[in-house]
């Protein structure tokens, strides 16, 4: 009997993590414009859910089955998210402001495949150089990376666009995609 409990507690547990993993992942493709891969998702993400509120109801007595089914809710979110840090839809948009006017440093981004765009500014002590940098975001680590080898002492600020339309940027994520440019 304990033994069966056991692996009771287990199912609606894995089941609870496979469901709010999908969950979580078909709602960033939702919210990412993925509509076809939103619905696949959604698909499976039902069945499984139906499957696993389905074990907790038939057994609601059992509080072990519903701390398993919170549980593996939490865990769910968790690993969720860690699979769409992994999958790095879409692009990220970093703003850049150096600690000194460098005009090679455009350049440099340039020579690894970015689209930068940059102008004066004019910070708190003096001259700046400001510039923006659209890239896909499996590719924002090493951006950072490279930023920050370059100018350690950089500003730097990140956002997500919603809709990015022509322009260098766009040809140059293009080829990046395509395996023309390597970042």
């Amino acid at each position: 009997m304990l033994e069966n409990s056991f692996i009771m507690v287990a199912i609606i547990f894995i089941i609870n993590i496979v469901y709010v993993s999908f969950f979580t992942i078909r709602m960033i493709l939702t919210l990412k414009g993925y509509r076809y891969s939103a619905a696949v998702v959604s698909m499976v993400e039902v069945v499984i859910y139906v499957v696993g509120l389905g074990l907790v109801l038939d057994n609601l007595n059992e509080i072990q089955n519903l701390v398993a089914y919170a549980l593996g809710y939490g865990a769910g979110v968790i690993i969720g998210m860690k699979i769409e840090e992994k999958l790095a839809l879409g692009y990220i948009t970093v703003n850049v402001i150096t600690a000194e006017y460098d005009r090679s440093l455009p350049n440099e981004l340039r020579a690894k495949g970015y689209g930068v765009t940059n102008w004066e500014a004019n910070g708190l002590d003096g001259n700046r150089m400001a510039m923006q940098i659209l890239t896909p975001r499996k590719y924002e680590l090493k951006l950072y990376d490279t930023i920050k080898e370059l100018d350690p002492k950089a500003f730097i600020m990140t956002y997500e666009p919603k809709a990015i339309h022509g322009g260098f940027w766009v040809k140059t994520v293009r080829n990046i995609r395509k395996g023309k440019i390597k970042v």
